[in-house]
C-alpha cells in the first residue's frame, strides 16, 4: 500500500503523539487537557511532482482540547534550515489535523536531508524532522488500491474557476479578497468528487453520509472570524449516492473581528472521511483564501 507499513503507521504515531524537544531529545508523552499543554508538527508523508520536485505533507497536533492556540511565526513557530516561514499555521484548532499543508523541497533534497518545524507553547518546544524515507511515500492524490477513490475537486468564488485537488493548497496559490470588519465576506464554494467508497471489507456504509463535506477556518489573522456556518451543507447539484459521480455548492460567510491580513482554511473531505479515514493518506483536499481586512 505504497509503503504504509505497520512500521510507517508505529513511527507516525510516535511523531504525533512523543513530544520532541529536538530531533535527538524525546520527551515523556503528554496526553490531551482542556488547556495549559502543547502542540506538535506531525509528519504524514511525502510526494512527487510531475517536474521532480517533492511534497513534504505536513499536519499538527493540538493538545488543548478546549483552546484554539495561536503562535506568529518567529522563534516559537519556525522552520530550518532555510525560511522560517513556508507557508504554516499560525493558528491551531484543537485536536489532531492532518496533511494541512505542503512544503515543495527541490528535486535535488534527498533521503539524507532534513528540514524541521518547531513550535513553542506553553514553554515546550516541540520539533518534528520532515525527510524523504521510502517507507514515508504516500499517494494523498489517488487511492493505490480498488476503488482508486480520489480527493474531491473544488472551486472558490467563481463556478468556472480552476479546481482544486488534493492536500495541495498554499499560500502562493490561495485566492485573494478584500472586505472591512463592518462587512461579512462570502465564501461561495463548488465541489465535486468520484463518490467512491469501500469499507476495506467490502461492507455498505452503516449510516449514508454527504458525498463531500467542509469545514472552514482560520489559518492566519490577528483577530477572530465569526463564520455563519463553518460546516456549511451542500447543495446537491448531480448524484448523491455511492459511486455516482457528485456536484454540490455550499455558501457562508465570515466576519473578521480586526482590520489587517487573514488567511482562512478550507478542507474537504469524501466518503474516506478526517484524515482519510482507515489509516490511508488519502482522500482529502485543501485550499487557502487570502482576506485583506480593512477598518
Amino acid at each position: 500500500m505504497n509503503g504504509l507499513t505497520v512500521a510507517r503507521l508505529s513511527a507516525a504515531f510516535t511523531l504525533a503523539a512523543g513530544v520532541l524537544l529536538s530531533a535527538q531529545q524525546q520527551l515523556p508523552d503528554e496526553p490531551p487537557r482542556g488547556f495549559g499543554t502543547s502542540v506538535t508538527p506531525a509528519y504524514e508523508g511525502w510526494f512527487d511532482n510531475p517536474d521532480g520536485t517533492h511534497n513534504l505533507l505536513i499536519g499538527y497536533l493540538n493538545r488543548n482540547r478546549a483552546l484554539e492556540v495561536d503562535v506568529p511565526i518567529g522563534p516559537n513557530n519556525h522552520f530550518e534550515p532555510g525560511n522560517a516561514d513556508v507557508g504554516q499555521p499560525t493558528h491551531f484548532l484543537p485536536g489532531r489535523h492532518n496533511g494541512v499543508f505542503i512544503v515543495t523541497v527541490p528535486k535535488e533534497f534527498n533521503a539524507q536531508q532534513r528540514l524541521s518545524w518547531s513550535i513553542t507553547f506553553n514553554g515546550q518546544t516541540n520539533t518534528i524532522p520532515f525527510h524523504l524515507q521510502a517507507d514515508y511515500n504516500v499517494s494523498p492524490l489517488r487511492q493505490d488500491f480498488p476503488p482508486n477513490n480520489t480527493p474531491p475537486s473544488v472551486r472558490l468564488f467563481d463556478e468556472k474557476a480552476s479546481g482544486i485537488q488534493g492536500p495541495v493548497g498554499t499560500m502562493a496559490k490561495a485566492v485573494t479578497r478584500t472586505t472591512s470588519v463592518s462587512s461579512a465576506l462570502e465564501l461561495p464554494v463548488w465541489a465535486e468528487d468520484d463518490a467512491k467508497y469501500t469499507s476495506g471489507s467490502g461492507a455498505p456504509m452503516a449510516r449514508p453520509r454527504p458525498p463531500v463535506t467542509l469545514t472552514w477556518s482560520l489559518y492566519r489573522g490577528p483577530g477572530k472570524v465569526t463564520f455563519d456556518k463553518a460546516r456549511p451543507d451542500l447543495e446537491t447539484l448531480k448524484g448523491g449516492a455511492v459511486n455516482v459521480p457528485y456536484g454540490g455548492k455550499a455558501k457562508t460567510t465570515a466576519k473578521f473581528s480586526a482590520p489587517g491580513e487573514y488567511v482562512l482554511y478550507l478542507v474537504a473531505n469524501d466518503y474516506s472521511g478526517t484524515g482519510g479515514g482507515a489509516g490511508e493518506v488519502c482522500c482529502w483536499t485543501n485550499a487557502l483564501v487570502k482576506v485583506t481586512v480593512t477598518p
